[in-house]
């Protein structure tokens, strides 16, 4: 089935309802009350899912998705037979990840999300093309990093055009803040490097600002600054959107310590 096909599909659910069986499909809210209700980055989208997302969901999950419970620690290299595992938070609807995972058959691209159609669409493009190095998070990025990664676990970590909570009371709403990347740093192997890309240039120097500040990082681009798009990081369709519109769009890849 085409993407296009899929995604003119007959919708079937919303997000947050209980469309699937424990253990074949996402939870609502799969950290329930176990943990503190903080100030969040992400904001749920509660679309709905169409039927060939539902279909990839209901057979791939079982394998290929997790949710992010908080109750226990993954074991990455027997979740992806001991290839290196790159964190990417946000991912849409998957298809710059699915062509990442494509051509780097020997890294294993764990990816988080709270879009169940995103999620859907990502299982189906892994399964239709045998992407056997992509697993699927449902839930909070920061509970998954905290509670559920062992300390050096990751070789990498992505976020690509994170929301940027442009008006000014919610700036701190955003990921790339201090604390994350402390926490992040605990969970990256020395020289796991950190690739973020955003088209909103008010984030883009915040994120330049608090990551050339923090301890733990350095800039991979020669003199500081900002860093080429690397080939290895697909132009999306998001990205094409902004392009169009004038918007500049800036990579910065800092390397852990």
């Amino acid at each position: 089935m085409s993407d296009e096909s899929e995604n003119s599909a007959q919708p079937v659910a919303r997000r947050g309802s209980r469309m699937f069986a424990p253990g074949e499909g996402p939870s609502p809210d799969p950290a329930g009350s176990h943990f503190e209700r903080r100030i969040r980055s992400f904001q749920p989208r509660r679309s709905r899912v169409t039927a060939g997302q539902a279909e990839a969901m209901l057979k791939r999950w079982p394998d290929w998705g997790l949710d992010i419970d908080g109750k226990r620690v993954l074991d990455l290299r027997e979740m992806f037979g001991g290839l290196p595992v790159v964190l990417e938070i946000g991912f849409g609807m998957g298809e710059a990840t699915a062509q990442m995972a494509a051509a780097d058959p020997g890294t294993g691209i764990l990816a988080v999300d709270v879009h169940t159609p995103g999620q859907g669409n990502l299982l189906g493009l892994a399964d239709r093309n045998g992407l056997d190095n992509v697993r699927v998070a449902n839930g909070d990025a920061i509970i998954l990093l905290r509670e559920m990664l062992d300390p050096a676990a990751l070789d990498g970590c992505r976020v690509y055009f994170p929301d940027p909570w442009p008006k000014k009371r919610h700036h701190k709403r955003r990921l790339i803040q201090p604390e994350f990347l402390t926490l992040l740093a605990t969970r990256l192997k020395p020289g796991g490097v950190l690739h973020c890309a955003t088209d909103w240039e008010p984030y883009a120097e915040q994120m330049l600002e608090v990551l050339s500040a923090h301890p733990d990082y350095e800039n991979t681009a020669p003199g500081g600054g900002y860093a080429p798009r690397p080939g290895f990081r697909p132009l999306t369709r998001f990205e094409g959107q902004g392009l169009d519109k004038g918007h500049a769009v800036h990579d910065l890849l800092f390397r852990r310590k």
